[in-house]
């Protein structure tokens, strides 16, 4: 199938190279130019403006983009694509929009005459090498439309399912990542047990190592982690400011709103916000350098 990526920041260029290596024709559109002619010696289609998306397809082809931009400017964006893009495209928001965005958005989109899918995809910088986990909501006939590139996508141990109506899908990857934040905060509060309690020396590696051989913790998260303190035991140059990315901040007014408690997600939640006031420790230096480990964030992030 014929797809644009829009948006070839950490994870919307691997999006792209797997479609094009998975035989899909990619139109590759980006604001900065050097990454769109990265993609061109590749061999996809270069499209330095959203008319040049547009133009590439043929008249007789669905227009099918994937936008791959931060949730603060998908509003601008859609206003600039819903001017150029004719009646009956797809358009795919695979950020972290928050969810009750997505469904406001499908709906203008659709007094348009167009479709949102919204798409929460994880998977960080690893989704090229072990497949995206995608979590689908929007309009079900154009979901089954572009299965062809989520099943490459995929590749080889990633997955993906529909969940329902606009928003659904950014609905369950805001939980996922929520989950997340309590999942990391416990391992480094582990690490940082094992560092700095009664026994002074032990090898945070072999502990890890021992944890990810089918214990109950063994995870993708400890390996990181793992392999983390075998490269910078005391996390050297490490600040320890911890940012957030706001799935977790909107878990938890759902969960406000519907009186579902969440101590473990609240609680890491505020660690993150501590650590950017000052509060840093080993667990919070660990935290940030699994940012970095599975999203190619950057550890000193402010």
């Amino acid at each position: 199938m014929k797809i644009a990526i829009s948006g070839l920041g950490r994870m919307g260029s691997q999006i792209a190279k797997k479609l094009h290596e998975g035989g899909h024709i990619v139109i590759a559109h980006n604001r900065s130019s050097g990454l769109v002619d990265e993609m061109k010696t590749l061999g996809m289609i270069g499209a330095y403006t959203k008319e040049e998306v547009i133009s590439s397809f043929d008249s007789n082809e669905q227009v099918i983009i994937w936008l791959m931009v931060p949730s603060d400017v998908v509003d601008s964006e859609l206003d600039i694509w819903l001017t150029i893009i004719p009646k009956g495209s797809i358009l795919i928001d695979g950020g972290n929009s928050k969810w009750s965005d997505s469904k406001r958005r499908a709906e203008k989109v659709k007094e348009s005459g167009s479709v949102l899918l919204d798409i929460g995809t994880s998977g960080g910088v690893w989704g090229y090498q072990n497949g995206f986990s995608m979590m689908c909501g929007g309009e079900s006939d154009s979901f089954e439309i572009i299965k062809p590139a989520l099943e490459t996508l995929k590749n080889p141990e990633g997955m993906y399912s529909y969940f329902g109506e606009s928003g659904s899908g950014h609905y369950v990857k805001m939980v996922h990542n929520a989950i997340e934040y309590g999942m990391m905060e416990s391992l480094a509060e582990g690490y940082r047990l094992l560092k700095e309690g009664p026994y002074k020396n032990l090898d945070l590696y072999k502990a890890g190592e021992v944890w990810q051989h089918h214990s109950v913790i063994t995870s993708w998260l400890n390996e990181l982690t793992r392999d983390i303190v075998k490269d910078n035991p005391n996390q050297d140059s490490v600040e320890g400011v911890v940012a957030e990315s706001g799935e977790a901040r909107w878990a938890l007014e759902v969960a406000k709103e519907f009186n579902i408690d969440t101590p473990a997600i609240q609680t890491s939640f505020d660690v993150r916000l501590d650590s950017q006031k000052g509060k840093v420790n080993f667990a919070t230096k660990l935290l940030a350098s699994m940012r970095n480990a599975f999203g190619g964030h950057k550890i000193n992030e402010k």
